[in-house]
């Protein structure tokens, strides 16, 4: 299929992926090897970039995040796809329901169909030591972590009384767990929370966490307002999430609050209520894992590729090309 002409033929792509994670890379993968011109445009802001591994990802089980992406960058090379590191600033959608994509360097390039898998922002509690250790021995996610740090002593900083839910579920990986209130009250917890916490074996104390407890470069413990400290080994605490999607709202695409902030509506493909344009990643919602995000960048991959393969043919039918030879 010849691909649409613009007035800039060479910045123009079937399919413009922004976002160089594994969503994106993925998404992408499948464009090259369906023999689609795709550009990745890659701010190379990573949302795992502060672990040292990942896990839960099968025959990939522990490798680093760096090492994943550089391994991905190399394969969607094989197959012609373009990666530029850049960052899309801003998008609009023609008068033919196709997209112009502004980038950080002034450059502006075309796509038949536009993939947003640009992540989210993980934004942290203002504690004291907090930030620098995260992604070492202050972690968020039991699945990501859990193992490496099994039966250490750990505690869960509360941030809403949806941390009841994180310190339950760290509970699997460890019998020593202690829930440190922090900016929640006791008065905020049900009794179903407090019954559980008490099965689960979780102590739960009150008061404000000032700071984190450091010796050696190693996480000792956590001090309390009122001076006191807590042997800890292991901090879990959950970020607030941002999404960055600020593209799919300049562009129109319906949202919708969530508990973990706004997204984007898609349907079980990735496709937003903007015809042709597409969420995967962590763009898409606040739960995809790197296995989950691939999936979804490989699904978006391989539908878009078919609904452009069948758009081209119906407009040969259309023009009167399209007769059948025998």
């Amino acid at each position: 299929m010849t691909e649409k002409q613009h007035p800039k033929a060479a910045d123009t792509y079937e399919v413009v992926v922004v976002g160089g994670g594994a969503a994106g890379l993925s998404a992408a993968l499948v464009l090259g090897r369906a023999r689609r011109r795709t550009l990745v445009v890659d701010a190379g802001e990573p949302r795992n970039a502060p672990a040292a591994h990942m896990q839960g990802f099968l025959t990939r089980d522990g490798m680093a995040p760096a090492e994943f992406l550089a391994v991905g960058r190399e394969e969607i090379a094989r197959y012609g796809v373009e990666l530029v590191r850049d960052r899309a600033v801003d998008a609009a959608r023609d008068t033919d329901g196709e997209f112009d994509v502004t980038l950080a360097g002034g450059r502006i390039v075309h796509a038949r169909r536009l993939v947003i898998a640009t992540g989210l922002k993980d934004e942290l509690p203002p504690v004291a030591g907090l930030a620098e250790r995260f992604g070492r021995d202050v972690l968020h996610c039991p699945y990501c972590h859990g193992w490496e740090v099994r039966d250490q002593a750990f505690g869960v900083l509360a941030t809403t009384p949806m941390s009841v839910h994180q310190a339950l579920m760290v509970s699997q990986w460890s019998r020593d767990v202690t829930l440190f209130l922090h900016r929640v009250t006791v008065e905020q917890l049900s009794d179903e929370d407090l019954r559980r916490l008490a099965a689960a074996g979780v102590a739960v104390v009150p008061g404000a966490v000032t700071e984190l407890v450091v010796e050696d470069d190693r996480l000792t413990g956590v001090r309390l307002a009122d001076g006191t400290a807590h042997d800890r080994r292991v901090l879990f605490v959950a970020p607030r999430a941002v999404p960055r999607t600020g593209l799919l709202e300049k562009l129109g695409a319906e949202m919708e609050e969530t508990p973990f902030g706004g997204y984007p509506v898609i349907d079980e493909r990735g496709l937003t209520s903007v015809p042709g344009l597409w969420a995967a990643g962590n763009a898409s919602g606040f739960a995809e894992q790197v296995v989950n995000a691939a999936s979804r960048g490989y699904r978006a991959g391989a539908t878009i590729n078919g609904e452009l393969l069948m758009t081209d043919l119906d407009a040969l039918v259309r023009a009167g090309d399209g007769s059948v030879r025998v």
